[in-house]
Parts: C-alpha cells; sequence; structure tokens
C-alpha cells in the first residue's frame, strides 16, 4: 500500500452556531489542509497519482472556501462550520474526482490554528 499526502492552505471567516463563547462571534482562520490518498498499485511508470493532479483537485476545492465567509457557502449555509465538518466537506470532494478504484482518499485534516485540527477518514 502506498500513501501520498500534500498540505495546501486557505484563509476565510466563519462562525459557529449555537456556541456558546467567542467563536459564535464573527472570526477568521488562516486554515491548513492535509490530504492523503492511499493505492494499492503504480501505474505503468511507477506513480500512484500524479501529484500535479492531485494538488490541482485540492486547489480547487480550496478556491471555493478561500476569502469567503463559509457561513454562506454551501453546505455550511445548512451546517456548522467546525473544523469537522470542513475535513469531512474537503474527503467528499476529493473522493469525488480522486477516487478511482486504486487511488482513494483516505485522510483529510484540517488545521483551524496550529495547535487545534480535526481529521476525517473513512
Amino acid at each position: 500500500m502506498y500513501e501520498l499526502t500534500i498540505e495546501t492552505h486557505f484563509a476565510a471567516a466563519h462562525n459557529l452556531r449555537g456556541y456558546e463563547g467567542a467563536c459564535e462571534r464573527l472570526h477568521g482562520h488562516n486554515w491548513r489542509v492535509e490530504a492523503r490518498v492511499k493505492a494499492e498499485r503504480l501505474n505503468a511508470i511507477d506513480i500512484a497519482i500524479d501529484f500535479k493532479v492531485f494538488k490541482a483537485e485540492t486547489e480547487k476545492i480550496m478556491e471555493r472556501l478561500d476569502h469567503r465567509y463559509l457561513n454562506e457557502v454551501p453546505p455550511f449555509d445548512k451546517i456548522n462550520t467546525t473544523a469537522e465538518n470542513i475535513a469531512r466537506h474537503i474527503y467528499a470532494e476529493l473522493s469525488k474526482v480522486l477516487n478511482d478504484g486504486n487511488v482513494k482518499v483516505s485522510l483529510v485534516r484540517v488545521w483551524e490554528s496550529e495547535k487545534a485540527s480535526a481529521a476525517y477518514y473513512e
């Protein structure tokens, strides 16, 4: 089994609905995103997935989140903008475009600060 990891980031504002404390107020983060894929086999030139493709597909998702008020971006207009939900959303969106029977998204971790992150995997 092979595992590949990339890191990227986006900056966005949000507020937590139903939260009692400072995070219920509008604030922002420089979110760091770690995405991992696994593959059982390499292709004809010994690559599991081209990093260029992995990065490009991840960046398309980042573009939809970057410099936005996340509470207005679907699906976060309906679900809370927690790090857990953001990680699950990125995982699901990446899975749609990268999972191919060999390559499978294995984990997405979202850091809202240097010391706090949430990961989603199946």
